[in-house]
Parts: structure tokens; C-alpha cells; sequence
């Protein structure tokens, strides 16, 4: 499979451009100290380091296994069957994706299911509003790990973090990364980010940092929109190596991948999974 690198950061910046020109005339944009009108030179600047990791990635080695142990292989919709999730653990175990990620009633079927597949099981806690308490997220995760859940995202308290209760918020998401740790299971934190101006992605990011996550992820996929480029983006510019970035909501083509993946990305959670494997696989 040949991937240039030029094609991936070309594919990534005609959908961050755009996003990044009307930041320049809505006044300063969280990726620079001030807006300078460089905001293209800006983004190759950034975009350009792992445009060329990933085309190095793609060129060699296996293209379709790289791309599937960046998956969680998800099935979060309410009216979810046992056997559907059945068959999303075997779809799982034959593309060796990195997770399933289940609602969480459906957590023990998974590890059962999943055994020896070196498959992780994924589950969610506050889903999707954010809007339980403290309290009962906690006894979510607390749940999904003795059962065996390896991942728990976790939805923060949107409306606290937008009122700037950062304390509650920061310690709501602490509370939940140490039952995760305890057990040694990862806890990402969604921060919905259709539902944030920038400012406050910038601050549920660092707050999830301080407060231990492994992850900060864009969004549950129930709300107005998913992940977009420029939020991953920004999400990796603020949180750096500290923290892995999870994309997801929306994930649907191979093109939507590679963006998500150059824009700072390396976890991708998406129902579409089967289908973008089969996409870079019908590729090579």
C-alpha cells in the first residue's frame, strides 16, 4: 500500500483549514498564543510529524493490523441484543481489534466470549449525559472492573464543567481512575465535545489529565456531532504524551481514519470497524 505522506497531511488539512480560518476571524485560535495569519504553516507544523509516521506505518509491515489495534469495536445503541454482541466479540476476535466497547450489562458476555483473544473489553460509565452522580459512576466502574471490564470511558459532568466547577469535576474523574487503576484497567474520559467551546475543551482536557486519565476521548456518539479533526487536534496539542486521545462519533470511511489518526489520535472508536479493515485491506 502506498501512502505519501504529502496525501495524508493533504486529506487532514482540507478539513482542519477551513475550521482554522474561521478561528483566525473569530480572533485567537487555543493552538496559537495569537492569531498571526500563519494559522496553515501552524498546522503543517504539527500535522507533519505524524503524517509521516503514519505513511511509514502504512507503507510497511501489515496496514490492515496496524489499523485494527487502533479500533474499539463498538455497539453502544440501547436496543443492542445479546447476540448481536455475540457476533461484534466474534468480528472483534477475528480482526484483532483493540476493544469491544459495550454497554455495561453486557460486560461479563464479552470477557467470556473474548478469553485468550487478546482482545480488550471496553465499557462506559455516566453514559451518555454525564448527568448521574459522582456516586454512581463510581459504582459503574467499580461493577464493570469486577467483572472484568480492561477500559471504562467514562462521560464527565458537562454541565459542571461549563458552569467552571472544575474541582467537582476533577474530582469525579480522579474518583473513577483509581477503581479503574486499582484493577488495572485503563479510564478514558469523554468530553463530548459538541457540546464545548474551546476554552472548555481546553480545560476538561488538562483536568483529565491532573486528575490521572489514560485517555480523553471526543465524544459518546449520541450527541449533535462526533469527532472532528480539529478537536483531536486540539485535544493532543493540549494534552500532549500525558494522555492517549481516543476520536470517535462518525468514524464511518478509511479517509476518516487516516485524519483522525494524523490529527493526533491513537485509539479510534467506531461501529464501522469490520468495513474500514476491509477498505485498507481492498487497498493494498
Amino acid at each position: 500500500m502506498k501512502l505519501a505522506v504529502a496525501s495524508l497531511l493533504d486529506l487532514t488539512l482540507a478539513d482542519l483549514l477551513p475550521v482554522l480560518a474561521e478561528k483566525l476571524k473569530a480572533g485567537a485560535c487555543p493552538l496559537c498564543d495569537k492569531c498571526d495569519g500563519r494559522c496553515e504553516a501552524r498546522a503543517r507544523e504539527l500535522l507533519g510529524p505524524r503524517a509521516t509516521g503514519w505513511a511509514e506505518r502504512f507503507q510497511t509491515g501489515n496496514p490492515a493490523a496496524e489499523l485494527a489495534g487502533r479500533i474499539d469495536h463498538t455497539l453502544l445503541k440501547p436496543e443492542a441484543t445479546p447476540s448481536q454482541v455475540e457476533s461484534l466479540c466474534r468480528e472483534a476476535r477475528e480482526q484483532r481489534f483493540a476493544s469491544v466497547c459495550v454497554n455495561p450489562r453486557y460486560v461479563p458476555l464479552c470477557v467470556q466470549a473474548l478469553q485468550g483473544s487478546g482482545v480488550a473489553v471496553c465499557t462506559v460509565a455516566g453514559f451518555p449525559l454525564g448527568a448521574t452522580t459522582p456516586g454512581a459512576k463510581a459504582y459503574e466502574a467499580r461493577e464493570a472492573v469486577r467483572a472484568g471490564a480492561q477500559e471504562v470511558d467514562m462521560v464527565l459532568s458537562i454541565g459542571l464543567l461549563r458552569a467552571g466547577d472544575d474541582r467537582a469535576v476533577r474530582r469525579e474523574i480522579a474518583r473513577v481512575v483509581r477503581i479503574c487503576h486499582r484493577k488495572g484497567a485503563l479510564c478514558k474520559v469523554i468530553i463530548e465535545t459538541a457540546l464545548l467551546d474551546d476554552a472548555e475543551k481546553v480545560r476538561a482536557c488538562r483536568l483529565s489529565v491532573a486528575a490521572g486519565a489514560d485517555f480523553v476521548k471526543t465524544s459518546t456518539g449520541f450527541a449533535k456531532a462526533g469527532a472532528t479533526v480539529y478537536d483531536v487536534l486540539l485535544m493532543r496539542y493540549i494534552v500532549g504524551e500525558k494522555a492517549g486521545v481516543k476520536a470517535a462519533g462518525g468514524i464511518r470511511t478509511l479517509a476518516d481514519a487516516f485524519k483522525m489518526l494524523v490529527a493526533g489520535a491513537n485509539r479510534l472508536g467506531a461501529s464501522a470497524g469490520v468495513q474500514l479493515v476491509a477498505e485498507i485491506r481492498g487497498s493494498l
